[in-house]
C-alpha cells in the first residue's frame, strides 16, 4: 500500500492567519474611525468660525460697539457664544495724547464654545473695531 500525502494548513498555521487578520482589521478600524472623528471636529470648528464671522460682521450694525459684555447661543445652545468689547489703550503711546478727531478705538474679544456633554472645544477672536463719533444709533458716552 502507498502512502499518499495530503496537501492542507495544519490548525496552527489557520489559527496564525485567523489572528493576523484579526490584528490588521483591528488596527484598520481603529484608523477609520479615528479618521470619522478628525472629520467631524473639522466640521465643527468650520461651524464655530462661520458663527464668530457672523457675529463679528454684525458688531457696529446689529451689536452696538460700547463697552460691556453679552453671549449667546447658536443651533440651540450646541454652540455658546461671549463677547466682550472695552475700549483698547495703546500701550506704546502715553496717555497724554488723546484723538481729537472723536473716533475711539475698542478691543473685541470673543470666545465660542461647543462639544457634546459640555463645552470641550473653544475658538477665541481677538480684533479691533474703529467706532466713528457720529455712528447712527450709538451714542457716545
Amino acid at each position: 500500500m502507498r502512502m499518499c500525502s495530503q496537501r492542507g494548513y495544519t490548525l496552527i498555521e489557520v489559527i496564525v492567519a485567523f489572528a493576523v487578520l484579526g490584528i490588521a482589521l483591528m488596527l484598520l478600524l481603529g484608523t477609520l474611525s479615528n479618521g470619522t472623528r478628525q472629520v467631524r471636529w473639522a466640521a465643527d470648528s468650520g461651524r464655530a468660525a462661520l458663527h464668530a464671522q457672523s457675529l463679528l460682521d454684525g458688531i457696529g450694525i446689529d451689536i452696538p460697539v460700547v463697552p460691556g459684555s453679552s453671549t449667546g447661543e447658536f443651533e440651540d445652545g450646541r454652540y455658546r457664544w461671549s463677547l466682550e468689547i472695552a475700549p483698547y489703550v495703546d500701550p506704546a503711546l502715553p496717555p497724554a495724547l488723546a484723538d481729537s478727531s472723536g473716533q475711539q478705538l475698542f478691543e473685541i474679544g470673543l470666545a465660542v464654545d461647543w462639544g457634546e456633554r459640555g463645552p470641550r472645544e473653544r475658538l477665541q477672536v481677538r480684533t479691533l473695531r474703529l467706532r466713528e463719533p457720529d455712528a447712527p444709533g450709538v451714542a457716545l458716552p
